[in-house]
């Protein structure tokens, strides 16, 4: 009959599905300590995706949190007082000005500056951080709370150490949702990173370097191991010698970590060495866009051809000097295009009427939009992947932290125009839109990196939701983990090895000298007894 007909075929369909999805997990119970601003909205996703698939969240929250809200339908939140973070938008604002003095500076010293400005941060964070989970591990009764609760997983972002500190006083496997730890990029970490054509996290070097090159990423690298050994790891001395097992340090802590989701991937970042605990995950957070308001829309449609163009600095903008945002104005009303302009603050004088200020847009829409033509960008690795998602080019005008390097490696790719925030001008800005406007190369490349980015078996997402379950079900990966990091470092680097080998030539050659010389002399002396 008809319906038996149609009956083959949907079990077919239903059974292909089931056999190509991940196995299902049961329901565990998941404790989350994560970062608060833009690391957050990353996060938030994948416990999104948990909670769909019948997970009991718990997340650890600050009662001042910026972005993570105490109520929520798919988590239970926990306030800890003790999880601080004593910056606020004033402090950045005041890092930018220092950041922009430091761009005045010759290439190669101003990343190295820049460098040193975040310090004092590091130094401050890192002991609020040790504080906070002295005085949780020492509530027995919020403690045992945690224990009796008897939680499956630790998820939680390592640019704080909260989260890994807290699972291995608790004895749980960890995955982490990161990018940054510690002094820079996890990959630093966790994997080997040979600083010949590896670049440093700041250095806004890329993969081919040339001597000077080199010897920039060295000192930059060098900067790094100072900063871990004399300002992050002595914050913790005091917490781990009472609460942890003798010989203890952060590193070692981290590095035994089950999986690393990494919010990266070979699309965007320069080649180099992996290990198998770590998952690329970069772009998980994209999706496909959704109808744009009507207001919003009938925006879009009026540009007609020419198209509009989309810039959004964050939260930032407001910080920038006022001659710069008057720049960016005049050179924006000197388009035939429209532009839609995320900004907050005083209203550039020099404003066009083809421009459109918003305090806050839905941006992924906006770059998922076929009307949309350029993004100028400050070079969040959430935008950036983003733009690559929807394969749109970038003017970028990086300001704090990883956007210089971000940036850098789309403009290698033929992808991005980047400025100098501090020294811009009008005709540079405008010279810089025209180029990425009516330049099809950069549309050209930044359609291939699109391309290459979705070319994946799974998707980000799913990658990430199947990891976090394997740790699950299988109770934690050590099988995955290096054996590496547990060697010290001399044998790390066999310099034992080479110890040894430089004493077994150094004796031979010695040997060999102090023979020949005994034999020359009997020689000699045989010599001299005819005579």
């Amino acid at each position: 009959s008809e319906m038996s007909g149609l009956s083959i075929p949907l079990f077919v369909t239903v059974l292909c599905f089931l056999l190509l999805s991940p196995p299902p997990c049961s329901s565990s119970n998941i404790l989350v300590v994560p970062v608060d601003g833009s690391h957050w909205i990353n996060m938030k996703l994948i416990l999104e995706q948990l909670h769909s698939r019948g997970h009991n969240i718990t997340v650890l929250r600050s009662a001042k949190s910026w972005y993570i809200p105490n109520n929520s339908s798919i988590y239970t939140s926990i306030n800890i007082s003790t999880i601080v973070d004593e910056t606020d938008i004033n402090y950045y604002s005041k890092m930018l000005q220092d950041v922009m003095e430091c761009r005045t500076y010759p290439t190669f010293i101003r990343t190295l500056c820049q460098q040193y400005l975040i310090t004092p941060l590091f130094d401050q964070v890192h002991k609020i951080w040790a504080r906070s989970v002295a005085t949780i591990i020492e509530d027995t009764v919020f403690i045992q709370k945690l224990q009796d609760t008897k939680f499956d997983l630790m998820l939680t972002d390592p640019a704080m150490t909260i989260g890994v500190l807290l699972a291995t006083y608790l004895e749980l496997p960890i995955v982490f949702n990161v990018r940054w730890i510690n002094t820079g990029e996890g990959l630093f970490t966790i994997a080997p990173s040979p600083i010949s054509y590896v670049p440093v996290p700041g250095s806004e070097l890329h993969d081919q370097m040339d001597f000077l090159e080199r010897i920039k990423n060295m000192l930059h690298y060098l900067y790094n191991v100072i900063e871990q050994h004399l300002i992050i790891n002595p914050a913790y001395s005091d917490l781990l010698q009472r609460h942890f097992p003798p010989g203890t340090d952060l590193l070692s802590l981290q590095r035994r970590a089950d999986i690393w989701l990494f919010r990266a991937d070979s699309v965007f970042e320069f080649p180099r060495p992996t290990i198998p605990n770590v998952v690329y995950i970069g772009g998980f957070h994209c999706k496909k866009a959704q109808p744009l308001p009507a207001k919003l829309e009938a925006f879009m449609q009026s540009s007609g051809d020419h198209g509009v163009v989309f810039m959004s600095l964050g939260t930032f903008i407001s910080a920038l000097p006022r001659k710069v945002t008057e720049a960016i104005a005049a050179a924006f009303a000197e388009l035939p295009h429209k532009v839609i302009w995320r900004f907050v603050g005083e209203k550039p004088s020099s404003l066009g009427n083809n421009t459109l200020l918003l305090e806050w847009l839905p941006q992924s829409d906006l770059l998922g939009h076929p009307k949309t033509r350029a993004f100028v960008a400050h070079g969040g690795t959430n935008g950036l992947y983003e733009a690559i998602y929807h394969s749109v080019p970038v003017v970028g005008l990086p300001l704090l932290f990883d956007q210089f390097d971000n940036l850098l490696r789309l403009k290698v790719r033929g992808a991005a125009r980047v400025l100098e925030a501090y020294s811009l001008t009008k005709e540079d800005f405008l010279g810089a839109l025209k180029d990425v406007l009516e330049n099809p190369s950069f549309h050209t490349n930044m359609q291939h990196l699109s391309q290459l980015h979705r070319d994946k078996p799974m998707t980000p997402m799913d990658t990430a939701i199947f990891w976090i379950e394997y740790v699950i079900r299988n109770k934690g990966a050590p099988h995955l983990q290096s054996a590496g990091f547990h060697l010290p470092w001399y044998s790390y680097f066999c310099l034992d090895v080479a110890a040894l080998t430089i004493a077994i030539t150094g004796i031979f050659i010695w040997a060999l000298v102090f023979v020949c010389r005994l034999l020359c002399c009997r020689r000699s002396k045989r010599k001299m007894k005819p005579e």
